[in-house]
This record gives structure tokens, C-alpha cells and sequence, in this order.
């Protein structure tokens, strides 16, 4: 399953990634008929807190309205609904911009003798780095507790 999440969930859009999701995020200020017409170009699942949006012809069958104002509400709400495994791929995925991660070829030099622990990986597209590390460690904590239903 592919997600284009918009404005009012970007932060949910981010955890997907973590997750291994394939999600995108249509441009800042996108109309509301943009980001139908991206989904269906894309073949994704608008998630959304915009009621008006799944009101759209052909946005039918589309769109996911999110409830609440919480990260872990929105997370509550698509585990049971799309059958999200909050573990599906974990890290496998750029949380700024959606592509898939590669090992990295090297140790940058400005990691050297920082305690960097496993594999080096880096986003082709945006060349940002990613290591394991105490962030990785929260947001694993937390993905497995989405996994294994506990959201608060």
C-alpha cells in the first residue's frame, strides 16, 4: 500500500516512512483537486483529516479521514482499518524525501569517532546519512508498541 498524506498529517507521513511505507507528500498549498489527481497518478491512499477532500468524485475510494488531532490516534486508526505493520520495513526508507535507503559505500569522515553503530545507509536522491543510534532506538521503541496495539 502506497500513502500521500497532505498538510494536516505530515508527521503521520513520516512515521509511515520509518515504517517502510512508500509515502509521499503532495506540495505545500496543493489544492484539494491536485492531491486527488497526484494520488490517482501515483496509485496511493490520501490520508487526510480533511473531510472535504473525500467528498471529490474521483477521490472515491481514495481517501482514509484521519479522526483526532494525535499522532498516535491517526496511528490507533489506520492499524486495524489498512492493516498497518508499524514494522513492516523499518528504516528502509528516506523520512525527508520517500526514497529508498542504500548501505553507504564509506564512512563519512565527520562520523569517524562518533560511536556510529551498524551499517551506514543514505538516501541516493537527498544524500542525507542514516545510522543506528539512540533516535533509532525511540522511534523503534515506539513503532513496536504502535505494532503491537498500544498508542498511548
Amino acid at each position: 500500500m502506497r500513502f500521500l498524506c497532505d498538510e494536516m498529517v505530515v508527521g503521520l507521513g513520516r512515521w509511515l516512512r520509518a515504517a517502510g511505507y512508500d509515502t509521499s507528500q503532495p506540495e505545500r498549498g496543493a489544492s484539494d483537486r491536485l492531491v486527488v489527481e497526484q494520488a490517482i497518478a501515483e496509485d496511493r491512499k490520501i490520508l487526510t483529516r480533511d473531510g472535504a477532500i473525500g467528498a471529490r468524485r474521483l477521490a472515491a475510494g481514495r481517501v482514509f479521514a484521519l479522526r483526532g488531532d494525535r499522532l498516535e490516534e491517526w496511528a490507533a486508526q489506520l492499524t486495524p482499518a489498512l492493516g498497518v505493520d508499524w514494522l513492516r520495513r523499518p528504516f528502509s526508507r528516506c523520512l525527508s524525501c520517500n526514497t529508498e535507503l542504500l548501505p553507504h559505500p564509506h564512512e563519512p569522515p565527520r562520523l569517524l569517532g562518533l560511536g556510529v553503530d551498524g551499517a551506514l545507509m543514505h538516501c541516493p536522491s537527498c544524500d542525507k546519512i542514516y545510522w543506528r543510534g539512540g533516535h533509532t532506538r525511540r522511534m523503534h521503541e515506539r513503532l513496536s508498541r504502535w505494532r503491537a496495539g498500544r498508542f498511548i
